[in-house]
């Protein structure tokens, strides 16, 4: 079991990757997208579902302004924040209707690793 200082790292940590991506010169939006992805992931460990929800609903509006430059895996892996961050908050409609549209777009994935890291994040979101 973690520390609350080690949560406190992990979190810590989590901004200053995004807070560094976001500063750089060579930022592009999928490393934004990505950013609050990783920042909503570990607010979610935390269980602290509003700034979970914030992250990963800022994740999502990247990847859908951004579609023409981001690897095909990122907007499903946006739903997928979104799935988990809901979960946390108690919101098992929208949990799940992320969790199915992560499905949905994960079926498109050209690599079958990209599908196969998507099916086991998602995996424990099966309930």
């Amino acid at each position: 079991m973690e520390t609350r200082e080690d949560e406190e790292r992990m979190l810590h940590a989590a901004h200053a990757s995004a807070y560094h991506w976001a500063e750089a010169p060579e930022c592009e939006p999928k490393n934004r997208a990505r950013s609050e992805w990783q920042v909503s992931r570990v607010y979610t460990l935390l269980g602290r579902a509003e700034p979970a929800l914030h992250h990963a609903q800022r994740c999502l509006e990247i990847c859908e302004a951004n579609a023409d430059n981001l690897e095909d895996w990122d907007l499903p892996f946006a739903h997928e924040a979104l799935a988990r961050a809901n979960d946390v908050a108690g919101n098992a409609s929208e949990s799940s209707e992320h969790l199915a549209r992560a499905r949905e777009l994960g079926t498109s994935l050209a690599d079958p690793e990209d599908r196969e890291h998507l099916e086991e994040a998602l995996a424990d979101l099966d309930r």
